[in-house]
């Protein structure tokens, strides 16, 4: 390949680059590119519209969880106001009532507990069971070995949910 074929070759290249250029020049005063552009920046538009709805979501819902929460405590306060109450009548009446407004009390106290899905759990003469009983002592008796032959704490249940094992005393038999 001699000079001359080598700069015509060269000019080609130039040319074509130019022409290149020019054609990227034309494109980007395009109205495709003008529409293209105005797409993105709706989308980008609704993409920033659709995280702010979701965080004044997540701040709803969280505020309305908490707002349930505090309705909810405070219910189950007014219904332990009603059992304070008493105890202050019984705290005032005569030596003569004051077993059995104790007991009534009591009996108060439980069925306010169980309109709120608060029951007691019954261990005496059961087998030990470890999801809803703590063992703190194993004393020889009659009973066969593994049976609760002594309740020291009541064990109470929230639904189906045990939120304080019964204390109990295990029979290890004789």
């Amino acid at each position: 390949m001699n000079e001359a074929e080598r700069s015509e070759e060269k000019n080609g290249e130039e040319s074509t680059g130019s022409s290149d250029t020019a054609s990227l020049n034309t494109l980007a005063d395009s109205p495709v590119l003008d529409e293209q552009k105005k797409a993105i920046a709706e989308l980008n538009d609704r993409y920033l519209r659709l995280a702010a709805d979701f965080e004044n979501f997540k701040k709803r819902t969280a505020r309305d969880r908490e707002m349930i929460s505090n309705l909810a405590n405070e219910r189950f306060a007014v219904d332990i106001i009603e059992v304070l109450d008493n105890f202050e009548r019984a705290i005032k009446s005569d030596d003569a009532h004051l077993r059995e407004g104790i007991v009534q009390i009591q009996h108060l106290l439980n069925s306010q507990l169980e309109r709120h899905g608060i029951t007691s759990i019954d261990a005496l003469k059961k087998t030990f069971n470890p999801a809803e009983h703590e063992a703190i002592a194993h004393v020889p008796s009659e009973e066969k070995e593994g049976i609760v032959i002594d309740e020291v704490a009541r064990g109470y249940r929230m639904h189906d949910k045990v939120i304080r094992h019964t204390k109990v005393a295990v029979s290890k038999g004789k």
